[in-house]
């Protein structure tokens, strides 16, 4: 599944979900493609998407201000998983969006939207306050080809962050790291990919 809109793995471990539906003509393909990719502009609303418990998430600008409407390139998104969270994040996860691209292709279009751990956004030269590295990236992709609609999740370069100067940090970015590599993260996205293509 690697193409122009996913980065390339290079180490770590990788994670590749994929949900699609079929419409009746390609005038409703159309139609509907534009509600997902609605769905999947708003971050906000993720976690009623997934309808079921999960990780919350919300849209945050550089001044720690939750932002509503759709996600925009340098936009930071907060994430609350379930636990006890990062010291450096304030008990948060965080990620900035790195990438949008909206692009029309032969007979569909496409949406992506890539992110990447980062820093909490009021402490722009601390360390990376997400239990993965910065050198994880995950990509959000809904498609229409023709008649078919697709939503998918790609995450890349997925490494414990493990070199943090604050113990408890490690220990839990370790642990938390550790169980999305063996699956525990696989329930969420997978319902956020079924959700975003539901009817």
């Amino acid at each position: 599944m690697e193409n122009q809109f996913i980065p390339i793995q290079k180490v770590g471990s990788k994670l590749d979900l994929q949900s699609r539906v079929a419409c009746d003509t390609s005038e409703a393909a159309e139609r509907f493609f534009e509600h997902v990719k609605n769905r999947l502009l708003n971050v906000n609303q993720w976690d009623e998407i997934c309808r079921l418990p999960s990780s919350t998430f919300r849209l945050i600008n550089n001044q720690n201000q939750e932002i509503a409407g759709f996600v925009k390139e340098d936009d930071y998104i907060r994430i609350n998983i379930p636990g006890p969270g990062t010291t450096v994040g304030e008990g948060y996860d965080w990620v900035k969006v790195e990438t949008i691209i909206d692009r029309e292709l032969n007979e569909g279009s496409i949406l992506s939207i890539t992110v990447r751990p980062t820093h909490h956004p009021l402490r722009a030269f601390s360390e990376t306050a997400h239990f993965f590295s910065s050198e994880a990236t995950s990509t959000f992709i809904v498609k229409r080809a023709g008649q078919n609609i697709s939503a998918e999740v790609h995450g890349r370069k997925e490494t414990p962050n493990n070199d943090t100067t604050v113990f408890i940090d490690n220990l839990r970015n370790t642990f938390v790291g550790w169980a999305a590599k063996i699956g525990f993260a696989y329930p969420q996205w997978s319902a956020l990919t079924k959700g975003l293509v539901k009817n």
